[in-house]
């Protein structure tokens, strides 16, 4: 099915959450969690996709979603060949001279990427995990962009995983209704929480039904030995504990500092170095083993995970529905994961970002990997207010989105009230 994209809109949407520290980190001390959201009009469903950002520089990804709009506007969309549609924004050769795929250039095609896919979610009717899950494996397979790919994983390849994993997914969709994806939270790890709030909310996440929380460190080794042990005291011995450094280490520094924390049994630790240094994180993940090592947030395309992969630099994947490329090359990042036997633990720390990836992580489950074991999605439990469709979470799952697309869309009051810097929230500030 074709439809004639009309306009491609871009928002400067952001939220003033510096204001609270929510979202506080090692290497980002006050965030302004912001969206630079992306909408496909056609004659009937409109499309809705966005990149994430935290604050300044959410005008330049805007910026780069407008600049894709002589590839959109005016031009037929064929909801069944969105693999396709991908390539052309990603291949533009002039576009693409500025990363090349990679930055915000990539990111402002990861939200019209996910917008089209949101659209052909209404369209069909299907939550887009559902849309993904009924593809057959060699539709699922020519989503992907497979140049620079075929030295790990061809499509041959691919799609003898797909076909391997296909008996079984009736089965594994129904007990997704059921029973919902695992979840972790980072509610209570923000760097600028006080010690009794990160342990009063440690205990709350636990009653809750979580079996992972994750605390942000890297900034104080007295105070992140402080905050673990609160947290370990907290929990107990039963519940997994995740770090995350947010990049702010160089490799040497940190081993030294997974190895002081090694006492209160850290179950991950997160982004310890440069999201593009492979061997160093193969460095780090060859020093501080037992203890696992995650990245993939900031990983600028399918290639640095190919390379990831292939190196054994990580435990963990942590793919981000807004940074590459959206929906396809995410496509070949969870077919890549799947290929090596690394679980997938998406990134899920921003506005709208558990909305959408969600999204992801169930269609891996259905279609691509077959398990959720060692895989649990990030939970943080603000800004899900702003959008139609909503994460649901409870007892430590989310529940599967029943309603057509991708949960993208905020509601236009939200939009307009947090659109930078006229909305009510800023002209307030």
């Amino acid at each position: 099915m074709k439809l004639r994209i009309l306009a491609l809109e871009a928002h400067d949407v952001r939220f003033p959450t510096s204001r609270d520290l929510a979202g506080s980190d090692a290497m980002n001390p006050d965030p302004d969690y912001s969206a630079a959201y992306a909408v496909l009009r056609t004659e009937g469903a409109g499309g809705h996709g966005f990149c994430f950002t935290i604050g300044r520089g959410n005008e330049v990804c805007v910026a780069a979603i407008r600049a894709y709009a002589p590839l959109v506007e005016g031009r037929d969309l064929d909801l069944d060949d969105l693999g396709e549609f991908a390539r052309r924004l990603v291949h533009d050769s002039q576009l693409r001279w500025l990363g090349p795929e990679k930055g915000a250039v990539h990111m402002a095609a990861a939200a019209i990427v996910n917008a089209a896919f949101d659209l052909a979610g209404k369209v069909a009717g299907k939550p887009v995990w559902k849309l993904l899950a009924d593809l057959s494996p060699a539709q699922i397979v020519d989503l992907a962009d497979w140049r620079y790919l075929t030295d790990a994983l061809t499509p041959s390849d691919a799609l003898a995983l797909l076909e391997e994993a296909r008996p079984g997914r009736a089965a594994r969709e129904a007990r997704l209704v059921e029973r919902g994806y695992p979840a972790y939270t980072t509610a209570p790890g923000w760097l600028g929480y006080t010690d009794g709030k990160l342990a009063r909310l440690a205990r709350e996440a636990v009653a809750d039904g979580f079996t992972q929380i994750k605390l942000k460190v890297g900034a104080d080794l007295a105070a992140d030995l402080r905050r673990m042990r609160l947290a370990r005291e907290a929990v107990g011995p039963g519940v997994r504990i995740a770090v995350d450094a947010n990049q702010r280490w160089d490799v040497a520094e940190a081993i030294e500092w997974v190895a002081a924390l090694a006492p209160y049994d850290p179950y991950w630790i997160e982004e310890p170095t440069s999201p593009d240094d492979v061997l160093g994180h193969a460095a780090i993940r060859r020093a501080v083993a037992p203890v696992k090592v995650a990245t993939g947030e900031h990983a600028a395309n399918r290639v640095i995970v190919k390379q990831l992969l292939q190196a054994g630099a990580v435990d963990v994947l942590q793919l981000d529905a807004c940074r590459v490329a959206g929906v396809t090359e995410n496509v070949a990042i969870l077919l890549l994961a799947a290929r090596f036997g690394v679980p997938v633990c998406p990134h899920a720390g921003g506005v709208g970002l558990c909305e959408v990836v969600q999204h992801l992580a169930m269609f891996d489950y259905v279609a691509v990997s077959g398990t959720t074991e060692d895989r649990v999605l990030e939970y943080v439990d603000h800004l899900h207010e702003h959008f139609a469709d909503p994460v649901r979470v409870s007892g430590g799952h989310y529940a599967a989105p029943s309603l057509p697309g991708m949960s993208a869309e905020m509601w236009p009051r939200s939009l307009a009230d947090h659109t930078y810097p006229s909305g009510s929230a800023w002209r307030s500030a």
